[in-house]
């Protein structure tokens, strides 16, 4: 009896950390996990803000900082709409980190033309449109589009993230679990990191 509690323990045990990995693999992070900063963000892909922060701030923090081992950089999605929700299921639908990545950085580039008006089917073939253009396939993004799976764990970090940090408005920046509250400016941000060095 004592083998089979054991087993059981041991069991619900490999459990917990098999889902805590698997929720933790799930936030898009470039960097080292050694890394002294971590820089998590939390955000909508139709925030004009977030798209501001990550083109004006990521590019330069990722030259200086992520690629050097410095700073782990986290993208927390965080949508504040369907639009938002269905763009951050094709950034996933891609295969690898990089196009993740690359689908990201898009996303915001183009929120302009992808993130306006209120038929979602619209919005939907412009989003696919960006997938296109970095190799995604159609079939792929509309299976990923119907994965019901992929928006509710989308939805679970969501409400996690809530829950944990009281987020009150996109984008919330996080450096080392400190609310950063600043402008987004790089030179002011980037004393927050060096600060943190």
């Amino acid at each position: 009896m004592k083998e089979i509690i054991k087993i059981f323990y041991t069991s619900i045990f490999l459990l917990m950390i098999s889902l805590t990995v698997e929720a933790k693999s799930k936030v898009l992070s470039l960097g080292s996990s050694e890394a002294k900063v971590t820089v998590k963000v939390f955000s909508s892909l139709t925030c004009p803000h977030c798209a501001n922060f990550h083109i004006t701030v990521f590019d330069k923090m990722k030259k200086d900082y992520i690629d050097k081992g410095l700073v782990k950089f986290e993208h927390h999605a965080f949508p504040l709409d369907l639009a938002a929700l269905n763009a951050e299921v094709i950034v996933r639908c891609a295969s690898s980190k990089e196009k993740k990545f690359e689908l990201l950085d898009e996303m915001y580039i183009k929120q302009k033309v992808w993130a306006v008006g209120s038929d979602i089917n619209k919005i939907n073939v412009s989003i696919k449109k960006i997938g296109l253009g970095l190799n995604l396939s159609e079939n792929n993004m509309n299976d990923c589009l119907k994965n019901n799976d992929a928006q509710d764990d989308i939805l679970n970090q969501r409400i996690e993230a809530q829950k944990k940090y009281k987020i009150k408005s996109t984008p919330t920046i996080v450096v080392n679990e400190k609310e950063y509250t600043g402008k987004v400016d790089y030179e002011k941000f980037k004393k927050i990191i060096e600060k943190n060095l």
